[in-house]
Formats: C-alpha cells, sequence, structure tokens
C-alpha cells in the first residue's frame, strides 16, 4: 500500500507540475497576445511620424505598406528605399509625400486590418504594396494571402487610389511548385485590378550575400538605391496621372 500510495502521489504531483505548466504557457500567449493588440492600437493612435507629416502637407500622397524590408529593419534611419523614394521625389521636383506604413514583421492580416484607418486618415493618391513574405515564413494558406492581398488592392481603388503591388519570392527550399504559386499571386492580382507589379523587389540582390544584412534575408544599406530602382519605373508613370 505504500508504493501505491507513493505512486499515487508522484502521479499527482507530475500532474500538478503539468498544469502549471500549461497555465504559464496560457499567460504567456495571453500577453503575447496582448502585447500585439497594443502595438497594433498604438500605431493606429500614435502612428509614425512621417505618416502624420504626409498627411498635414498639403501634397498628394504614396503611402507604402510595407513589412521589414520598406520599414528599415536593420538600417541607419532614413536610409531605406522609402526614404531614397521621398528625396528622388524631393530632387525631382515632383510634388509628392510619403507615408511609410511599414511595420517589421507585419503580414498581409496586418496590412489588411490597418488598411482601412491609413485610407481615412492619408486620403492617398497611392498605395504600394509590398507585402506577402512574412505569410509565407508562418505558413499561411496561399488563398489566405491572396484574399488579403485582394481586400487591400479593393480598398485602395475604392478610395480612388492607384496600386503598386510589389511581388516577392519565396526561399528555393519551399520548392518550385510552391514558389511558382505564391509568385503568381502577385501577377494575377495585377491583371485582375489593372494594378502596376513590380515583379521582384530584390531583383538585382538576390545572388549577392554582400548585399544582405548578417542574417541574408533583409537587404542592407547598399542594397537600398537598387531596391528603389527596381520600384521607381513602375511608380513613376502614376504620378501626375488621374486617379484609377
Amino acid at each position: 500500500m505504500n508504493k501505491v500510495a507513493a505512486g499515487l502521489r508522484a502521479g499527482a504531483l507530475a500532474t500538478a507540475q503539468l498544469i502549471r505548466r500549461a497555465a504559464c504557457i496560457s499567460v504567456v500567449r495571453t500577453v503575447l497576445a496582448a502585447l500585439f493588440i497594443s502595438a497594433v492600437a498604438t500605431w493606429i493612435t500614435s502612428p509614425p511620424a512621417n505618416a502624420a507629416i504626409a498627411a498635414e502637407s498639403g501634397k498628394p500622397v504614396i503611402v507604402v505598406l510595407g513589412d521589414s524590408i520598406s520599414a528599415e529593419y536593420g538600417l541607419p534611419r532614413d536610409t531605406g528605399w522609402v526614404a531614397l523614394l521621398r528625396r528622388r521625389l524631393a530632387d525631382k521636383r515632383i510634388d509628392y509625400s510619403v507615408a511609410n506604413a511599414s511595420i517589421s514583421g507585419d503580414t498581409t492580416s496586418g496590412g489588411r486590418a490597418r488598411m482601412s484607418e491609413l485610407i481615412t486618415r492619408l486620403k492617398p493618391s497611392v498605395v504600394i504594396v509590398e507585402l506577402g513574405a512574412n505569410d509565407a515564413l508562418r505558413g499561411v494558406p496561399l488563398a489566405t494571402t491572396e484574399d488579403n492581398l485582394r481586400s487591400i488592392v479593393t480598398e485602395a481603388q475604392q478610395a480612388r487610389a492607384k496600386v503598386v503591388l510589389v511581388g516577392m519570392y519565396v526561399p528555393a527550399n519551399y520548392g518550385p511548385a510552391y514558389t511558382q504559386r505564391f509568385h503568381a499571386i502577385y501577377e494575377n492580382l495585377s491583371k485582375e485590378f489593372r494594378a502596376r507589379l513590380v515583379p521582384f523587389l530584390l531583383a538585382g540582390i538576390e545572388n549577392k550575400p554582400e548585399m544582405f544584412q548578417a542574417d541574408q534575408m533583409h537587404p542592407n544599406q547598399q542594397a537600398q538605391p537598387i531596391l528603389l530602382d527596381n520600384v521607381w519605373p513602375v511608380l513613376e508613370p502614376l504620378l501626375g496621372q488621374s486617379s484609377h
């Protein structure tokens, strides 16, 4: 009986430990979810300064809705391709302002959730959509990514903004079939909505490790002018045109 009792006590102790561990995991998940919601709420109520300046300038606004590649992840401030775009517009005396609404780690779902507020507040003339890579990294179904991008483009065009879709490829280890299906989302939506398409934001640097940061995922400062040059030929013809 002593052995049985000891076994029962040990089992009860193990069960209690599992319950406490599960409770801790649940708390961590709850905290992380709360932090995410808080971060989104903070962005909406206190948007980046460059977005606020664009809204107050009185100029037509180009909104860049992107992820870490457009949010200057790992780069000195004002050295990313979006900042370089702002300078090029000024140098060419093209009277547009740029609101960088990009957030590191953002997905198409996050962009879709923020789109309505951005349109209401900034009233963009052009929306550049650079999202989707993080969807693939997180295993988001392709149909979900496509649906989110479709919603973003639809909402922008309904607000009479012109749209530039920025295409991406996923790493080769995803397999050729998945890679092609992922990239085809951008091509198909571009045709469906008659939106402009940048075929691949990283064209020209994708096979050059020296153009990437240590993580070999995010372009470094040296690569930023190339990214801008990939976007510019698609964007420039839209500037000064009537709305879509």
